[in-house]
Order: C-alpha cells, then sequence, then structure tokens
C-alpha cells in the first residue's frame, strides 16, 4: 500500500495508489460511497495515529474501489503530490554517518561512530517530489544531496525493545538530506546547514510497512542529472533501524507520524575530489528499492 498526500483540480486528499501504479484513490471520496459517510481525517498524519485498524480499513475500500470500478480515481500523472506528510508536528530526525564508507569519505576511519549520531531538520525544510530546491544563493555556497531511506512511526512508544521495533513502523519513505556544507562546517552544530527550506524533499508516498520484510536490506542509489552518484545497499547500515527506533525511545516517547531519516551512503558531493555540490538546475533522483523514487531539481 502507497500512501500519498495528492492534491488535484485545487483539492488535497489522503489517498492511494491503486495497484496498477496509474492511479490515485481519494480514500475519503470512496468511503463515502461504499459506507455512506467519509470515516478518515482530511489527513495522513491524523491517518496514521488512527494505528492499524485504519490502514486496514484503507486497505478493504481501495480493493472495493478496484473491483467496482469506482469513479474516486484520478489520474496519477495529473495528480500534485505533495510530501506525504507536508508539515511534520516535530523536527525531521536524522542519522547521522550511517554507512562506514560515507564516514570514511568525510573524514577518516577515526569518524565511523561507536554510538548513534542524531541531528534533525526543520518542518520547514519539508518539501514534496517535483517540487524546486531552492538554490539559497547569498546564504550558502555548498548544497550537497544525500539520498536516505526514511521510517514513518506509526504508534506512540517509549524504552521500545529492538526486537519489537518494526512492529512501531507505519511505513517507509525516502527523503533528500540537502545539506548546506559551509553553513554546517561555519555553525558546527548540524541545525543550520540541515534545515534551510526547502532542503528536506521527501516522497513520493509512504510504503506501508506489510510491504517490506527487512528495512535493512534494500538498494539506494542517487543520480544528479542521470549521472550514478550514490550506490548502496541498507544492509550497510552500521546501526539498523531496529537499533535506532530503540535507541531514540528511550527516554524520549516516539509518537505517530514521527520521521526517522537513517543516513546516506558514500558517494555525497562533498566526498569528490573536488567536491561536486549542486548547481541551479541539477536534478537529483533517489531510488531507492521497493519504494520509488523521489525527483527534485535545484532552482535558478
Amino acid at each position: 500500500m502507497k500512501f500519498v498526500t495528492a492534491t488535484y483540480q485545487g483539492r488535497q486528499f489522503v489517498g492511494m495508489i491503486d495497484s496498477m501504479g496509474e492511479r490515485v484513490l481519494d480514500i475519503a471520496m470512496a468511503e463515502e460511497r461504499r459506507l455512506g459517510k467519509a470515516t478518515s481525517p482530511v489527513s495522513l498524519l491524523q491517518c496514521i495515529a488512527l494505528g492499524a485498524e485504519w490502514a486496514e480499513g484503507a486497505r478493504e475500500t481501495l480493493e472495493w474501489a478496484e473491483s467496482e470500478g469506482s469513479q474516486c480515481f484520478s489520474p496519477l500523472a495529473a495528480v500534485r503530490l505533495e510530501a506525504p506528510i507536508p508539515r511534520p508536528t516535530k523536527n525531521v530526525m536524522c542519522v547521522g554517518k550511517n554507512y562506514a564508507e560515507h564516514a570514511i569519505e568525510m573524514g577518516s576511519k577515526d569518524d565511523i561512530p561507536e554510538h548513534i549520531m542524531m541531528f534533525t531538520k526543520s518542518p520547514t525544510a519539508v518539501i514534496g517530489s517535483g517540487e524546486t530546491i531552492p538554490s539559497h544563493k547569498g546564504v550558502a555556497d555548498e548544497l550537497d544531496y544525500e539520498g536516505e531511506l526514511a521510517v514513518v512511526i506509526g504508534r506512540k512508544g517509549k524504552e521500545i525493545r529492538r526486537e519489537d521495533a518494526l512492529d512501531y513502523v507505519f511505513g517507509y519513505t525516502i527523503i533528500n538530506d540537502v545539506t548546506a556544507r559551509d553553513l554546517q562546517r561555519r555553525h558546527k552544530q548540524f541545525f543550520i546547514g540541515k534545515s534551510l527550506d526547502g532542503t528536506c524533499p521527501m516522497g513520493p508516498w509512504i510504503l506501508h510497512t506489510s510491504a517490506i520484510d527487512n528495512p535493512n536490506n534494500l538498494n539506494i542509489h542517487t543520480k544528479v542529472n542521470g549521472e550514478v552518484r550514490q550506490d548502496s545497499n541498507t544492509e550497510q547500515f552500521i546501526f539498523p533501524v531496529e537499533e535506532i527506533i530503540s535507541v531514540l525511545s528511550k527516554g524520549m516517547t516516539l509518537e505517530p507520524g514521527d520521521i526517522i531519516a537513517t543516513g546516506t551512503p558514500a558517494g555525497v558531493g562533498k566526498g569528490f575530489k573536488p567536491p561536486k555540490f549542486l548547481q541551479p538546475g541539477d536534478k537529483i533522483e533517489i531510488t531507492v528499492e521497493k519504494i520509488g523514487t523521489l525527483s527534485n531539481s535545484v532552482g535558478e
């Protein structure tokens, strides 16, 4: 199941991609025709908070709509896909240096972390697939890309055991952790360099957890203007998804809709000699196995 926040003919709605990957179902509209009333909330964040029962009901509604030839579908090509959670209620949580080769390219073997490194990105940095990443000229000169698998939490939890961690996941999406390296270097702490407006592209949808048996074994690659820059697999994680969730939840409550970016593999622009920072007009495509492709271009 692929869940989206979509806009069609000026109306934003929570939807699902059909089984052929060609249409988007307006869930609330289909519920109204199927059940006589819409039962889903108006935002995907609110829907996620309803838990597994809501997701199962949405699946049944999609099956009904496909079997009935429902008119509640819109062509995917005609729909604008927003970020699945357009405005998170918290900062996006991000794991730093979770691939050994990336840690090395950013410094040396001594930079491979012993414990999970965390930083966050502001909710105002979030944009959807297809939206333009601002170039931020005059603010930053070293804009870089980082393709990442992201986890969306589906259940409230604290002190979560590693062996139970995946039970708290609603689904998975893709994030481009766009980073202003010069600001990152200047301010030491990562927050400013990671949180410029439009520097957290996310999407194009959330793939429900039922479609991924093991998030720690997914191919991930990033292209810039068609050139493969990053090519790896999440099996190269230093800290797997279960450990990330467990560690974060020690003393801190995780809530439905919380987003965790799991780190980027080697091949970022800064790692090249000379560096290959993003330029106006560059197109970045990040593909994660089973999920899809997040695509954005840098503005002028």
